[in-house]
């Protein structure tokens, strides 16, 4: 986070909100009002542009609209859910109920509809902030080891500086991994988040698609370093 004058919500740090919307004009009210009330913002107008400021600026929470121009906001939710925690705010003019479940599905906080009072939404913004008051160490959308590089926020994998190509079953499985790196992921965690609940007893599909990756990703897949099994309990990534 960054220092300066003490936000509204009351914290001794200025924290930083990335506003995606490729209305000027919403841009431009969000600019100021959160402005005035010590927040550092920063704007972006397009799901490109927002992914790439969400890497560099690290912001404290994200208030993002669903019609983009260039990718839509779903699509920009699950990029940055690949690899972020932050509190996200959808603000959009779709009114549809299947739109909020959509949203709130692939990792929103909270919804607000277009046209929003400033009051409200303030207070939301507020909420989510400190909602995320506890959050753990930064999130880093880029995870390198001795072997391999994967990008959470960009959905690659690259070995020896050439992509490597996963089927999305293998880059369901190494993201869960990747995102839970150091810790312990169960079997049947595995298996209900990649495949779904159904599916929670089939252990052989995890025998598979580990065994397709250590050979695609791992240096030495008979003695894998970073795709680790632990018998009778789950599956561990190790940096």
């Amino acid at each position: 986070m960054r220092t300066g004058p003490q936000p509204e919500h009351g914290a001794q740090q200025q924290p930083t909100v990335l506003v995606v919307d490729d209305e000027p004009q919403i841009l431009r009210a969000m600019r100021i009002n959160l402005s005035v009330r010590g927040y550092d913002v920063v704007t972006a107008a397009t799901g490109a542009g927002a992914l790439r400021a969400a890497t560099e600026r690290r912001p404290d929470v994200v208030v993002l609209d669903l019609g983009l121009p260039d990718i839509d906001g779903i699509e920009v939710l699950a990029g940055l859910r690949g690899w972020t925690k932050v509190p996200i705010i959808v603000l959009s003019a779709r009114t549809d109920s299947a739109d909020k479940v959509d949203a709130l599905d692939a990792g929103a906080d909270d919804y607000v509809t277009k046209p929003f009072g400033m009051d409200e939404f303030l207070a939301r913004l507020r909420a989510a902030l400190r909602r995320a008051a506890d959050a753990a160490e930064p999130d880093e959308p880029v995870v390198v080891t001795d072997s391999f590089t994967v990008d959470l926020s960009a959905k690659k994998v690259t070995k020896a500086g050439t992509e490597v190509h996963l089927t999305p079953t293998e880059w369901g499985v190494l993201e869960m991994l990747v995102r839970n790196r150091g810790k312990l992921v169960g079997r049947q965690e595995l298996l209900r988040e990649v495949w779904g609940p159904a599916y929670q007893s089939e252990t052989h599909y995890l025998r598979v698609y580990l065994a397709q990756l250590r050979r695609k990703l791992e240096d030495d897949p008979s003695h894998p370093k970073h795709l680790v099994t632990e018998p009778g309990m789950g599956h561990r990534f190790r940096e």
